[in-house]
């Protein structure tokens, strides 16, 4: 059974909303971090969704463009999130001003 189109981007862009919504309203640096995973997911889930619609390659190449993107964004992000734990003691983004 294939999925209508307009269904996928529906589940798009209601895990879009969702990330939207994780990543103004938490305090939690790790939440933050979730929450932009979460939209890059609901992106590559447009694209696989539109490439399997128009039946071309390209949407699918995107998505590993993207896969790649969001595995370098966690591992510097948790990598900044380490170092700023270390130097603070403490998860909440408004406390940090060691970046400067």
């Amino acid at each position: 059974m294939i999925v209508p189109f307009g269904h996928v981007l529906m589940l798009a862009g209601m895990l879009f909303l969702l990330g939207v919504f994780c990543t103004v309203t938490r305090r939690n640096l790790i939440m933050i971090i979730l929450g932009v995973e979460v939209m890059l997911n609901a992106a590559a889930i447009a694209f696989v969704g539109a490439a399997l619609h128009w039946q071309s390659l390209e949407g699918q190449a995107f998505v590993l463009f993207i896969m790649a993107i969001a595995a370098t964004e966690v591992s510097v992000g948790l990598a900044l999130i380490v170092y700023a734990y270390r130097r603070s003691g403490s998860f909440d983004p408004s406390s940090y001003n060691l970046f400067r």
